[in-house]
């Protein structure tokens, strides 16, 4: 019989799926390896689960730990790009918006860790201040570095 812990913790991450894989996908190169780390993930939410203070939301909190695990991921591996298949059957192989979406991905995969993962937030409809408490600097950090963001990914 399961403990309430381990319910709660399985409720976490029904509700947070798709939030982590998100995250683990932006970071890898495969689905396999993104299932690797998504694994990696879990075992770092698991472990840290007694840890959440409850000073920010549980969606920012997982956001966090998704975050750093894949980014400490990444320092380990020193992979320089981050190449994401697309398999939406809402797009066609020859739409320009299957080619304008792999396009975005090739210069969000150029930038830092960092930076891609403010990005990624930001594309998730995140506010800068839950921005700013998932990446650890201010709102208004991150309203500047998504202007620098948004420039250098128009010079790419």
């Amino acid at each position: 019989m399961k403990n309430n812990q381990t319910l709660d913790f399985e409720r976490l991450v029904m509700e947070h799926k798709s939030t982590i894989y998100s995250v683990c996908y932006m970071f890898t190169e495969t689905k396999i390896e993104a299932d690797d780390l998504f694994q990696e993930v879990l075992i770092s939410l698991w472990q840290g689960k007694d840890s959440f203070r409850g000073d920010s939301s549980l969606r920012s909190w997982v956001y966090r730990v998704s975050m750093n695990t894949c980014i400490s991921y990444k320092r380990k591996k020193r992979v320089k790009t981050v190449p994401l298949e697309f398999s939406s059957d809402s797009i066609g192989p020859d739409s320009s918006g299957n080619r304008q979406a792999r396009m975005l991905h090739d210069r969000i995969s150029r930038l830092e860790p960092f930076d891609r993962a403010i990005v990624l937030l930001w594309l998730e409809d995140m506010s800068y201040d839950e921005i700013a408490a998932i990446v650890g600097i201010s709102a208004k950090a991150v309203g500047v570095r998504l202007v620098r963001i948004k420039e250098k990914l128009k010079s790419l």
